[in-house]
C-alpha cells in the first residue's frame, strides 16, 4: 500500500480521534459568528494508518502529543521546516520492528569487506542511473559513464563516484551557466534540496521498519550526521529527484523562488515510477524493497541490494 504523504503550509490544528487525524482552520475556529454545526463541516479527517510522511511547514501549526504518538505508531516520518519553508528536522519511530534488537546486532557485526561491496553495488547503481537521466533529459554521451559504472571497485576506492558527478553535474543543466552543486548554491539547488530531503525522510522510515539504524551507515560516517546510513541507502534514489527537476524547470523555468505549485510537485517524490527487479513499482515500495534487502545482506541471506534502475 502507498502510504499518503500531507503536507501543511497554513495555519491548522491538528488533533487526534478514533485513530483519525483531525485537521482544523484556526480562522474558522476562531469566528464566533460562524455556527458550531458548520465548523465541524470544515474539519478535515485522514485515516493515520495511511499516512507515511508529514510536512509542517508553518509557525502556526498547533498539533498534540496524541497525534505525534499515532503517527509515530503507525511509522510516519514526521519533517519540519524552518522560515524559508526548507526541511529542518525529522522525527521517526524509536522501534520498528518486533526483532530490532536482533537486527541491530546484525548490522553492527556487518564486516568492513561485506560494507564495501554493498557500498560498490550502491556508486555503481548511482552512476547508472545518472548516466540515464543525463541521456535522456540532456542528450549527453553517457558512454564514459557506463565504464566508471563498471569501474567501481570495493568500496569505490578510487573515488569514481566523484569523477562521475562532476560530469553530470556540468552537463544536467546546460541552460544555467556554470552551474555547482551545493547546498548554498544557485538555483536550482534548492529544488534539489528539498526533493532530496523528502527522498531522504523515505528512505530513513523505511530503514526502521526493516529494523536498521539510520544512524550507521555503510560508507557515510560523519560523527554529526545522524541518518548515514539513510543518505548511503539514498544515492542511488537521488537521480529520480534529479529527474523530476529537470522536469519542472522545463515546465517554469530556473527560478529562485519555491512556490507551493512547486512543492506539490516535489512531495509526489514518493510516488514516482521506479524499476526494481525488472518490475514497476512506486518510489516508496521500491525504497522498502531495498531496505528489506539491505538487511537480508546483513544476515547472509542475500549477497546484493535490490535498487532500482532507470
Amino acid at each position: 500500500m502507498i502510504k499518503k504523504t500531507l503536507y501543511f503550509g497554513n495555519p491548522a490544528y491538528l488533533s487526534l480521534r478514533n485513530e483519525q487525524l483531525v485537521i482544523k482552520l484556526p480562522e474558522v475556529e476562531s469566528d464566533s459568528d460562524m455556527p458550531d454545526t458548520l465548523k465541524r463541516q470544515t474539519e478535515v479527517t485522514k485515516p493515520i494508518e495511511d499516512i507515511g510522511v508529514v510536512v509542517l511547514d508553518h509557525r502556526r501549526i498547533t498539533l498534540t502529543t496524541g497525534v505525534l504518538e499515532a503517527l509515530l505508531a503507525n511509522s510516519c516520518a514526521v519533517i519540519t521546516c524552518d522560515r524559508q519553508s526548507m526541511p529542518v528536522g525529522l522525527l521517526l519511530p524509536l522501534c520498528g520492528h518486533t526483532t530490532q534488537n536482533e537486527r541491530f546486532r546484525k548490522q553492527l557485526d556487518a564486516s568492513l569487506p561485506l560494507k564495501k561491496q554493498l557500498w560498490q553495488q550502491t556508486i555503481r547503481a548511482k552512476i547508472n542511473n545518472q548516466a540515464s537521466v543525463l541521456f535522456s533529459h540532456a542528450g549527453v554521451e553517457v558512454k564514459c559513464m557506463r565504464v566508471w559504472a563498471e569501474s567501481v571497485k570495493s568500496g569505490d576506492v578510487d573515488n569514481v563516484e566523484a569523477r562521475a558527478a562532476a560530469y553530470y553535474w556540468k552537463n544536467l543543466f546546460p541552460q544555467v551557466e556554470g552551474f555547482v552543486r551545493g547546498r548554498d548554491g544557485v538555483p536550482p539547488n534548492h529544488l534539489l534540496n528539498y526533493g532530496y530531503a523528502i527522498l531522504r525522510a523515505v528512505v530513513a522510515r523505511s530503514l526502521v521498519i526493516s529494523g536498521l539504524l539510520p544512524t550507521l551507515g555503510i560508507h557515510h560516517h560523519n560523527r554529526y550526521n545522524a541518518y548515514c546510513l539513510a543518505d548511503d541507502i539514498m544515492e542511488p534514489y537521488r537521480p529520480y529527484v534529479d529527474e523530476l527537476v529537470c522536469q519542472l524547470i522545463s515546465e517554469f523555468g530556473v527560478s529562485a523562488e519555491l512556490p507551493k505549485s512547486l512543492k506539490a510537485r516535489l512531495l509526489s517524490i514518493p510516488t514516482l515510477d521506479v524499476f526494481i527487479e525488472g518490475k514497476r513499482s512506486p518510489l516508496m515500495v521500491a525504497v522498502g524493497q531495498t531496505t528489506s534487502s539491505l538487511y537480508k545482506c546483513f544476515d547472509g541471506e542475500l549477497r546484493r541490494i535490490a535498487y532500482p534502475e532507470r
